[in-house]
């Protein structure tokens, strides 16, 4: 009896461990929060570079002086043996909207491309405009190819009376208040170079003076 009583008081000394030991509560919180931890990790590196970036781009942005405009794209095709061939054809305008500004065509294989060699060269080629009271000095009719852009100063308050690649120039420029009429071909190319022809042609006051050889009191009020 004695011996019986010892043997199944060893068989419950055995057993009890394994019960405790047989819940896997203990392993379950810990395979539940390993991969919530890199779960969030991994979300938590999702945000960051989200965030990397745009401060980038907003301090990239913050940092230039110059306002970036796209004006057209133009998708192009050439067509070979093997099959055709696409590329990209995109017309921007850049301007400090303090009186510079220029335009330029950038061709590329893929958009991207085509805007930063756009950029490039029209940061390349700015002209300054004269400007008075924030509009222009005085009316000028601009031409290019089939394409004509009418200017003409307009009093404060008036606003920017402009569609398409005229409009997105001037607000590139600066310019606040002006009327202008798009005659003839509505090609934005076209139209674009008719409008910095307009704009390359005019002439401020003081301009006028030193070419006259009076003071600028005396060409305005004479």
């Amino acid at each position: 009896a004695v011996a019986a009583v010892h043997a199944a008081a060893a068989v419950h000394a055995a057993s009890a461990p394994v019960a405790h030991a047989t819940p896997a509560a203990p392993t379950a919180p810990a395979a539940h929060q390993a991969p919530g931890g890199r779960e969030h990790q991994r979300g938590g590196g999702r945000d960051f570079r989200g965030r990397r970036d745009g401060r980038g781009r907003f301090d990239q942005q913050g940092e230039s002086e110059f306002v970036e405009k796209i004006i057209a794209v133009n998708r192009v095709s050439k067509t070979v043996k093997g099959g055709r061939h696409f590329g990209f054809s995109v017309l921007v305008c850049v301007g400090d909207q303090k009186g510079r500004v220029g335009i330029a065509l950038g061709k590329a294989k893929a958009v991207p491309d085509a805007v930063r060699k756009g950029l490039e060269k029209a940061k390349k080629g700015l002209i300054t405009v004269p400007m008075y009271k924030g509009t222009i000095p005085h009316p000028y009719l601009g031409k290019f190819g089939a394409s004509s852009v009418m200017l003409r100063p307009a009093a404060p308050g008036t606003g920017v009376i402009a569609g398409g690649a005229v409009r997105a120039i001037f607000e590139a420029l600066g310019v606040k208040d002006i009327l202008s009429k798009r005659i003839g071909s509505n090609n934005p190319v076209n139209v674009a170079k008719a409008t910095l022809d307009a704009l390359k042609r005019l002439r401020g006051v003081a301009g006028v003076a030193k070419a006259r050889g009076l003071t600028p009191a005396q060409v305005i009020y004479g």
